[in-house]
Parts: C-alpha cells; structure tokens; sequence
C-alpha cells in the first residue's frame, strides 16, 4: 500500500479555560498567607491595583471589591473590557463546576512571605490590645549566644560557639555532626568536641547542647550529682523505661522495683527540653477565614473574617490620569492589560469570598450539633454532600475547604475537621461520626483505674453496646492515632505510678 501526505479538516469542539480561570480556580485553594503574598505580587506589577485602606486614607474613590463607589465616573470601555475578561459568558457557571477532569497536582501557588506557620502577626500600634503588654522571654538562639559568650573564651572558641548555636532545634539540642561540623569549619574535631564539653557543662538551663535526649538528661543529673553507674544504665536503655519494663531493668541494673520507681521519679522531675522555656520565631497565631457567631434568633452568624480577606481595587483616578497623557501605542496596550487583569483581580476575590461563605454556612448548617453540644454532636459529612447541597462540583468544595479555618464558639477548627467518615450503628440508628468515635475511645481510656484497664476488645465491646458497630483492629487504629498506648502499657505505667505514690 502506497503512503502519501493528506490534508484534512476536522471540526470539533472542546473546554478551554482561559489563564484568567485557571487561576480563579487555583486561588479557591490559597490559605490566608500564599493569597496575602499573591495580592502583594500582583500590586508590585500592576500600578493600576491598590490597597483599599490606603487608597482611603489617599481620600480616593477607586472602584471596590463592593462594586463602583458612589460619584466615581466609569472608564469608557470599561465594561467592555470587563466582560471580554476571559472570553467566555459561562466563566461563573465554569468556575463553580469544579473542572472535575483536571489535575491541579502542579499549581504554582505563590511562596508564603514571612514565617511559614499560619497567620499573620498584628503590627505594633495598629490595634491596641492587651497581649501587646504581654512580656516576651528571650529567644532561644539569644539566651544561647549570651551562653556562649559567658562561658567562652574571645578568640577561635568562641566562634565555634556561636556557630554553634544556628544548628539548635527549638528542644534546645544541637543537631550536628561534630566531625562533619569541624570539617566545615576547617578546624580540628577535638576543638569543637573542648568546646562543645564546656558550653554543656556550663550553659543554662542544664541539658542545653545537649545532642540527643539521653545526653540532655545526662547532663542534667551531672548539674544534682546524681549521674551514677545505674543511672548511666538505665538512660541507655531509655525505651525500656517509656515501656516500663522493669522486669529487664532489674537485669541490667541489679535494682529492685522500689529503686527503680525512685530514679522513674527523678527522671520525671528533669527538662527534656530545655529549648521550650524560650520564644521561637515564626509561631504566630492562626487567623480564622471564617467566623460563626450565634444569632439573636438561636440560630448561627457566619460571616468572613475581614483581616483575612484582602481589599484591593482598581484605582480609576491613576487610569484617567495616565490616559490623559500622550500615550504610545506600547503603553495604551500596557495600561489596557494591567486594566482587564485589575478588573479581573477584583472579579476573582469577590467570587471567592462568596464561595468560601457559601460552603461555611452548608457546613454550620449540617454541624449545628457540634456547634451546640461539642464533639458529641459532630455528624459525618462528605465533601460529595456539602457540594450537591450548595450545587457545587466536589472539587471546588475541596479547594475551599483546603487551609481555611472557621473560628467558633468552640474554637478554631480547620474546615476539613467537620468532614468525617460515617460509621454505621449497631442497631440500625443514625451513623456516628469518627470523631465522635475517637472522643468516646478517649474517654473511656481516661477513665481506666487500677487493676480495670480496658483492652481493645474491651473498648469494641462497650461501644458495640452503646451503638457503635466497630471492629477491634479499628479500635486499635482509633486508639493509635490519638496517640494511646496499648493496655500493657497502660497496666503497666499504673502500676508504676501506683508504687511510687
């Protein structure tokens, strides 16, 4: 069969979103903190996008997120540019489908400026509060430079020293490789291990420097004279000790039960980090996106937290201004893209915090219960249900309650927290709530006593007669992942506990 080169035309249709969509989708999805640091991008690079609270201290009358500010003349063209935003009428109707069939795995979400944990610090002298009075203790990497410096001598010591000090965790142990670090330094290694021995028999609080937490309690019994060849054993084998196998102990040590409570007892009375007596940069509180409040009426507010939405408008006044002057064809082209992606901007922020209220109150509407009665009351609820409540594809519903936090009568919770897996009832009542499964595993382990401690047969069982159709394997991985020991070692810390009362 002979093979030649044909020309065909071919007429289909397909789903094409446009970048401004795309990145309506993706900005569902941003935490307070990554679509902080979007807005600040887009403001550096667009000069037509300005801060609503210092475009209103500028006494400026832009068009808001709101809609057009009352006195403040359209552009002309305006409105044309702003339905041609992304070239399709149906964006809305796209936006809240979801776009079920792509992947989003490779989003290009913007770098979080400032700490990495979540929320935003309040400037000093912003809003007077009275946390602001508050003492601050020291930083860990301060106190420990005034500790080098103290019991250092100036020279070559010292600046291993204080090298030293960038390799702290937040415990207070120095995570590094004496070897490698001398390498690094181009030093000899018996130059840091003299150093190191000094700043960990000298600095305070004892066990600061410390490499690992057998040497942090180490050094600390060092400090009270208490570091003897039992005690010596008896840290090398710290895991029997979380265990409370004493039975192995008193092979290694020679120790009877009774001594064996009493160093159990020392042990306890020691810092295991020592790190945590300071403050830590980049722990700063979270900031709510939501807030649910209760309504005169019984029922529940919700609301959007304003210091988690950003307020940017379009700033008219500087449009007209520019335009005014004599322009290039290069910089009308310019003014008009930074116009459409301004107006776009303002379009994007109002429709997602529209969307985030509307998944908010389906989701306080289904967990009223929680909200009234605490854990107790939580309900199973899936993504799938909130989305055909609201009309919402799941996806969108997922990319909203994604890093976003509701603030309550209750606390603060993640929004994902109210979406929990559905566990059947044993005697074909309504379904519990995983959540509520766990509290109840928890309280029931809490309430163990001497000589009654539950195993997860024991707990299965119980629950089973309360309605809650559970396996055993279940229970244990119930039981695990709120970070419960197992009935032996919970006998067994009793029993420890018991003696040495």
């Amino acid at each position: 069969m002979a093979l030649s080169a044909k020309l065909h035309m071919r007429q289909t249709q397909s789903l094409v979103m446009t970048p401004q969509l795309l990145q309506s989708i993706r900005l569902l999805q941003y935490s307070h903190l990554e679509l902080k640091a979007f807005v600040e991008t887009e403001m550096e690079r667009n000069p037509l996008i300005a801060d609503a609270d210092t475009a209103a201290s500028d006494a400026t009358t832009p068009e808001s997120v709101d809609g057009p500010a009352g006195g403040t003349d359209e552009t002309p063209g305006a409105e044309s540019d702003h339905d041609a935003l992304s070239g399709a009428a149906s964006d809305g109707a796209a936006f809240e489908s979801g776009f079920p069939g792509r992947d989003d795995g490779d989003d290009d979400r913007p770098a979080q400026s400032g700490p990495s944990s979540r929320g935003e610090a309040r400037p000093v002298g912003a809003d007077f509060s009275i946390e602001n009075l508050a003492d601050s203790r020291p930083s860990l990497h301060a106190h420990a430079r005034g500790e080098v410096a103290d019991a250092l001598a100036p020279g070559l010591a010292r600046k291993i020293g204080e090298a030293m000090v960038e390799f702290l965790d937040e415990c207070g142990y120095l995570r590094l490789v004496p070897e490698s670090f001398a390498a690094d330094l181009g030093v000899a290694a018996a130059v840091v291990e003299a150093a190191l021995a000094i700043l960990q028999r000298e600095a305070t609080p004892p066990g600061l420097f410390a490499r690992d937490l057998a040497e942090c309690l180490t050094l600390q019994l060092q400090r009270k004279g208490r570091f003897d060849p039992v005690m010596r054993t008896v840290l090398a084998h710290l895991d029997l000790l979380a265990r409370r196998d004493f039975a192995a102990l008193r092979r290694l040590t020679g120790e009877d039960e009774a001594g064996l409570i009493e160093i159990l007892a020392e042990i306890r009375r020691l810092d295991p980090k020592p790190g945590h007596a300071f403050d830590h940069e980049g722990l700063e509180a979270v900031i709510p996106d939501v807030i649910v409040t209760e309504a005169p009426d019984g029922g529940w507010q919700v609301e959007l937290n304003p210091e988690a939405l950003p307020r940017v408008l379009v700033d008219n006044a500087y449009l007209r201004t520019v335009r005014g002057g004599c322009l290039s064809d290069d910089d009308r082209a310019f003014i008009g893209e930074c116009q459409q992606s301004a107006n776009w901007l303002v379009r994007s922020l109002d429709q997602r915090a529209k969307t985030i209220v509307k998944v908010a109150s389906e989701i306080v509407r289904r967990q009223d219960g929680f909200l009234a009665h605490g854990i107790k009351g939580l309900k199973p609820m899936t993504l799938m249900a909130v989305a055909e409540a609201i009309g919402m594809h799941e996806s969108t519903v997922s990319r909203v309650t994604a890093s976003k936090f509701v603030a309550t009568p209750r606390g603060t919770f993640e929004m994902r927290f109210f979406f929990t897996v559905a566990i059947a009832s044993a005697h074909g009542g309504d379904p519990h709530s995983a959540e509520t499964v766990k509290h109840r595993i928890k309280a029931l382990i809490d309430a163990e006593s001497h000589g009654k401690v539950m195993s997860d047969d024991d707990i299965a069982a119980t629950l089973n007669k309360e309605g809650v159709d559970l396996a055993r394997r279940t229970v244990a991985k119930y039981r695990e992942a709120l970070g419960i020991a197992s009935s032996i070692q919970r006998r067994r810390e009793m029993n420890a506990r018991r003696l040495a009362s």
